[in-house]
Formats: structure tokens, sequence, C-alpha cells
């Protein structure tokens, strides 16, 4: 970033105080409720179709900066987190309900931080009136104006900015349509499973030695680690914070029949989902529930700073890698997960009609 840009962001937080404000609407009177924040690939209990008017949706996030590894070779990095989780919580409202957020910064952190809802209106995404210093907290409400999935990140000024989010201080929020999500011919659809995958970049200094470095605090990295991101390539590309996160023990489960929801962000590069042995039925392209979503998609597009939703049926039992297409992040830096899925196999679907190194028989001739 650019030092006019960096100035243009640093004058834009110390100024949202000052601008002059019109009277928000009396919500005194609306229902008040409490969101119970959990940590992904879960979401939060909630209704798929709103039951009745909009509400106040209190969430509460605590930052949080812990040594975390994030391969199984031992690596471990830094990351900056909000609940203690790389991605954070996924929060779930309906189109028009209010988000209150209590963002708190424990006496602990060594950093200040904040937070940019790509899903609310005005002051930076309300990043320009939620900065809080270690010991500090504050709250903000916004309104859900828009239903779809939105990423949020911590997005403190300048160079701090890609700084947090590249180590790992980003999550997402889903906005549901308060009648609940439609099919791409306007026919009601519901989801029996939720998933939320958070997609992370990260870049990780080597010493002399060739071995990742090690720091006592984040700031002590911070000028190695954008010197390595300035060159755009990813020492590691995960889903939920390291690599084989969502793996073994952790893999995501579903039976056949299911529809299955996948809410999938990467806050600061694109990306390509894909199923293997599946598919995307229903993908609402760009994370809009306004729009209609696209059908039978074998491979989807996540923009650099959004969140996606595609929903799948599934037919067949078995194992599923769901994955970065770009294949060398997959397969070399860990972008990929795994599903466990039960049920009955179905051979119109698929059938092994030859095992290798299996003989066939001869017809006989009659």
């Amino acid at each position: 970033m650019n030092k006019a840009v960096q100035g243009a962001i640093g004058i834009g937080l110390l100024c949202m105080s000052a601008a002059p404000a019109m009277a928000a609407k009396d919500i005194s009177k609306l229902p008040v409720v409490t969101q119970e924040l959990v940590a992904p690939p879960f979401l939060p209990k909630h209704d798929q179709v709103a039951k009745g008017g909009p509400k106040v949706v209190k969430v509460r996030m605590v930052t949080e900066e812990k040594l975390v590894q994030i391969a199984p070779d031992g690596t471990k990095m830094w990351a900056l987190t909000f609940n203690g989780t790389v991605p954070g919580p996924l929060i779930v409202v309906h189109q028009d309900d209010y988000v209150e957020l209590t963002l708190v910064n424990p006496p602990t952190s060594t950093m200040s931080h904040n937070v940019d809802f790509h899903a609310s209106t005005g002051a930076l995404g309300a990043a320009g009136l939620t900065l809080v210093a270690p010991g500090e907290d504050v709250v903000v409400r916004f309104k859900a104006t828009k239903p779809g999935v939105f990423v949020y990140h911590c997005a403190p000024g300048g160079t701090m900015i890609p700084f947090h989010v590249i180590s790992g201080m980003n999550g997402a929020i889903m906005v549901l349509p308060r009648d609940g999500l439609k099919d791409h011919k306007g026919k009601s659809v519901r989801y029996d499973r939720a998933y939320y995958i958070g997609e992370q970049d990260l870049y990780l200094p080597k010493g002399p030695d060739g071995k990742y470095k090690s720091y006592s605090q984040p700031a002590e990295g911070m000028a190695d680690m954008l010197e390595v991101a300035a060159k755009l390539i990813p020492t590691h590309v995960v889903f939920n914070g390291a690599v084989g996160a969502l793996t073994g023990d952790n893999a995501l489960k579903a039976n056949v029949g299911e529809k299955v929801l996948f809410i999938h962000s990467q806050a600061n590069r694109d990306s390509r989902p894909h199923l293997i042995g599946g598919h995307g039925d229903l993908v609402w392209q760009g994370g809009s529930f306004n729009d209609t979503p696209i059908t039978n998609q074998e491979t989807w597009f996540v923009p650099g700073g959004a969140a996606v939703a595609a929903l799948y049926e599934f037919k067949q039992p078995g194992l599923y890698v769901y994955l970065s297409h770009n294949l060398n992040e997959a397969v070399l830096l860990g972008a990929a997960a795994h599903m466990n899925v039960e049920g009955k196999w179905d051979n119109d679907l698929m059938e092994q009609l030859k095992k290798p190194n299996e003989h066939s028989t001869p017809a006989m001739d009659h």
C-alpha cells in the first residue's frame, strides 16, 4: 500500500467520530437476542426462516493474539484472532436485523484491533468506530440490509491492515433472507447442515538455515512477514487455520440425501472451491442471496475479500475432498478438507465393473 493510501485510511479512522449524524431510528421496542458464537466450521444456532420481525442480535467477540501450530511439521505462527480461531466465528442474522457487536481487546494484547464488516454501511464497514487499544472495549450496532454472505476483518490502518488479515484476523457473516433461501426457480430451499470454511493465505519468513523463524510476539515478526507477503507468494494456503485442520477426526460429516451449505470466505486472495465427487447444485455468485443462484457448478469462484455460498445434496457415501482447485495450493500448500458421507451406495450413479488386475470372464459362444 502506498503512503497516500495509508494516509487516507488513517485519516478516515481518526475522523469518523467527527462526522455529523442523523438521529437513529427508535429500535428500543425491538426484540433483543444474544447469539452464542461457536468455532468454525460450525454455525451458531439459528432459524433458516425468520420468526417475526427484525431483531437486535447481540454478539461478543474478543481479540486474541496467540501462538498456533499451522502445519504437522511443527511450524508455528503468531495468529491474530477473533475469539481465538482462524477464521473468526460465523455470525448469522436475517435481513433487516440489527447486529450489536461488543468488541473486546484484553489488556494482554500487544496491538490495537478493530473490525470492518463488508455487510455494513458506512464508517469503513464500522472499522472507523471500533478501533480499541489493549484493555478497551467498544459497542457498535449496524443494520444488516443486504442478504448474503460477507467477509469481516481487522483493518487498523496502513500496513497493519494486510498484516492483521494475513495473520488470520478475518471471518464472515451470513445475512439470510427473512423468508429463507430460494433456488433457481424461486422455490424455498433448506439445508440440513452448514459448514463455514475460511481460507487463509500465510506468509511465514525463513531464516538462513531454511527453517521458519520464531518470534516472541506478533509485532516482532511483522516486517519479515510483510516482506514475504509483498512477493505475493504464500508459504501456506490453509482451511480453518492449519494444514489438515478439516481432515481425520475433524473431517466434515453428512449423510446421503442431506443438503449441505458450504460458506467459503477468502479475505485476501481469489479461490476456486471444488468438491471432488460432487457439485455445487446451487451457487450464489458473489455471495448475494438476492440474486438467482447458478446451478450444477463443478468449481465456483470466491473473489479475494468475499464469501460465497454453495449447496449440494449428497448422493453417494464415502470420502469427499473439498479443496481449492488450484491444485498446487491444495496439495502442496494445504488448501484441502475431507468430508465423510454415510449411506447406501447407488450403483445406478456409479459402479465398478472390473477391479484392478482382475481378468474379465470371456463370454461363451452359443
